[in-house]
């Protein structure tokens, strides 16, 4: 309901609703004295103040409404009121008063819950751009200007006794990637709510030849976690035009603490895409199904409009000595996470999340231009959450940057970050073959250059003295000292999806034979130490129709065509037994150096296109005794000789079964030799063990 002048009761300059400008007022004497009192930028941006308090933003409960800003170099700065969330007159204006630490603050005696709001700073003399704040948590549409909520107010029925699933380790978990949009667009998923929230919320859904889609997949398949592309408020979808045909992957940050409205059902209230956003989380932990946010505080895709050198000028971006903005990121900026205001805001923003959406994990998009000090910091607060959180993000940056190598998340300091994990690029590429250079064949393609990079999958980048360091592709000595810290994968959104890597890099191949490779890779991933990652859409032959870099382009390119489960249901199946493996047998998830080293042991292949390896002696207090594994990348079968056991053979081409797979060529025993078959995982088990 639209409120009158007389509502509003102190600080106020109103006519017919609309605030009129502060320089109009008649006290303009004050207001130049102001202008001239001093408070231009410092020079050293070590030298500004910082404010360690917990109301930075807006704070609306119990019938009083409360803003606070850090603007340190502000000479005023005025809080500004809309009805709406875009367009419209300005219904009030307000005068902020100077606090601590650089603060700016405004205690409204009142709820204005339901309204828009933006800040105008005075610096240098100059009035800035209005902007929402940096910790705005509702925005209206687009994110222009934040809104005013009580966030209590918007959960969904049994929101206080909500939490993802518990695990005893981290490597425990299967991720899955996906897109929100990619997820249910496409009219086989079955959908009401396609591209939406909401789409995560339904279960039973169908594809139309009657296969399950949505969440009862992801069940069905067996993973643990949806890891969900970003999906806080960004930039470069138009919330008010949603009837054209938009896409964006979603790492062109605008407003941190508040989710995206393109993928709620009316963008234009900020409350909406609050509540489905809970409803989506709620319905996944409802599932057993934990949840992990892309998160991209690297850089943001406007700095000069962005709130926070709107604000703060020059403060949250890192800059070259000539002061020209530096571009670590490859897109125009980075953001200067050392800076002790900064990193208090990456730290409060994650906790944000953690807390009130009740996040399983985050990724950290080129976590490497973020300081070891920030991530060591996260990793602190959220464990005070919730230890069970996961912490992962690439441990690399993507161009030079201010911020010194040593200082860097990336792989090559990954012994100072504690609980936090990076891909492994090593295993990836080993396997899938460098993705920069289309047709360069991988391990599984049949590339024997491979085979060290592979065992240093295996090992989750570890130090293990079997391991010929000089012969993997990138890192030349083991970076990781834990397990739980290594990301093992072959694809994710970035590059070529797997299927139409197995195209260009085998196109000689029949299609079986590129199904066997599909296969292949990812079973590679499942039966090596760390924590395997997949990347949505892979168990179904998903494609992009080879395209490198799918950021911004059409549904048609990058979603799910949920009729593929039924044409490739036996690729399906054998994700989930696999999977399923996984999960029955900790050999496959240590989580120690130490217990790798003890328990895993890779055997003498003279052909470089085999590599073997045995999990000995109840390897992770796995109740089978001894476990063979091979992978074959030959494009025919191989004869290997077997250690001095009675072998059952658990997984053989496209079957599992941890009784033992039956038929020819199959036997119950296996004691001198095996012959594998062509580009597969093959997995024996000492027959008592077995038996037992």
């Amino acid at each position: 309901m639209r409120k009158t002048c007389a509502d509003f009761k102190k600080h106020y300059i109103c006519k017919s609703f609309q605030a009129r400008r502060i320089w109009e007022r008649p006290v303009l004497s004050i207001l130049i004295k102001k202008m001239t009192a001093g408070r231009l930028p410092k020079k050293k941006l070590d030298d500004y103040p910082i404010y360690l308090g917990s109301d930075l933003g807006v704070f609306c409960h119990n019938g009083s409404t409360k803003f606070r800003i850090w603007a340190p170099v502000a000479q005023m700065v005025n809080l500004h009121l809309y009805e709406r969330g875009n367009g419209g007159n300005k219904l009030a204006s307000f005068e902020m008063k100077q606090g601590n630490g650089g603060t700016w603050f405004f205690h409204y005696d009142g709820n204005l819950s339901g309204y828009y709001y933006t800040f105008q700073a005075l610096i240098n003399h100059q009035w800035k751009s209005e902007v929402p704040d940096p910790y705005a948590i509702a925005v209206g549409v687009n994110g222009d200007r934040g809104m005013i909520v009580d966030m209590s107010l918007l959960n969904p029925p049994g929101w206080e006794n909500d939490s993802g699933p518990v695990f005893g380790s981290f490597n425990e978990m299967v991720l899955w990637e996906v897109h929100m949009r990619d997820f249910s667009i496409h009219v086989s998923s079955g959908s009401k709510y396609p591209g939406k929230y909401l789409a995560f919320t339904e279960r039973g859904t169908r594809s139309p030849e009657g296969y399950s889609t949505g969440i009862d997949h992801l069940l069905e398949l067996g993973v643990t976690h949806v890891h969900l592309l970003p999906v806080f408020d960004f930039f470069t979808v138009d919330e008010q035009r949603l009837d054209v045909p938009q896409y964006n992957w979603g790492y062109d940050p605008k407003n941190f603490n508040v989710p995206e409205g393109s993928y709620a059902t009316d963008p234009y209230d900020g409350r909406v895409r609050i509540q489905e956003f809970k409803q989506m989380i709620k319905a996944l932990h409802d599932a057993g199904l934990g949840v992990i946010m892309d998160v991209v505080y690297n850089h943001m895709y406007d700095a000069v409009s962005s709130p926070f050198e709107q604000l703060v000028p020059g403060y949250y971006f890192r800059q070259w000595p000539d002061g020209s903005l530096s571009n670590g990121s490859g897109c125009g900026n980075e953001i200067a996470s050392e800076r002790p205001m900064v990193q208090k805001f990456i730290v409060d923003s994650v906790k944000f999340w953690a807390k009130e959406y009740h996040f399983d994990g985050f990724r950290f998009d080129l976590m490497g231009l973020l300081d070891s000090e920030t991530m060591n910091l996260i990793r602190h607060e959220l464990s005070l959450i919730n230890p069970g959180i996961l912490i992962y993000g690439e441990g690399w940056v993507a161009g030079d940057s201010p911020l010194t190598p040593n200082r860097r998340a990336t792989k090559d300091n990954l012994r100072q970050l504690d609980g936090i994990a990076v891909f492994s690029d090593e295993i990836r590429d080993g396997i899938r073959g460098n993705a920069f250079h289309n047709g360069a064949p991988g391990f599984m393609a049949g590339n024997p250059d491979s085979r060290e990079s592979v065992k240093f999958g295996v090992v989750a980048a570890t130090k293990h003295p079997q391991v010929r360091y000089q012969q993997v592709n990138y890192f030349k000595s083991p970076y990781s000292d834990s397990p739980l810290k290594t990301i093992s994968y072959v694809t994710c959104h970035d590059n070529p999806v797997l299927w139409d890597i197995v195209n260009s890099t085998c196109p000689h191949c029949s299609e079986s034979q590129k199904l066997d490779i599909q296969k292949f890779a990812n079973a590679i991933v499942l039966t090596s130490q760390g924590i395997p990652f997949l990347h949505a859409g892979e168990e179904i032959v998903r494609t992009k129709f080879g395209e490198h870099n799918s950021y911004n382009l059409p549904d048609e390119i990058n979603q799910l065509i949920w009729s593929n489960k039924s044409r490739y249901y036996d690729v399906f199946r054998f994700y989930s037994k696999l999977i399923g493996l996984r999960k029955n047998h900790p050999a496959f998830r240590m989580t120690s150096v130490a217990q790798i080293q003890k328990h895993l042991s890779f055997l003498d292949q003279d052909n470089p296109l085999i590599v073997g390896f045995l999990l000995a002696n109840h390897a992770n207090g796995d109740r089978w005794k001894k476990i063979l594994v091979f992978y074959n990348a030959a494009e025919r079968e191989v004869k290997v000789n077997l250690p001095e056991e009675c072998w059952r053979v658990v997984a053989y081409k496209n079957e599992i079964n941890e009784n033992g797979v039956n038929g020819v060529p199959y036997k119950d025993c296996f004691e001198q030799n095996i012959m594998l078959p062509s580009r597969s995982v093959m997995i024996l088990v000492d027959k008592q063990s077995v038996e037992n």
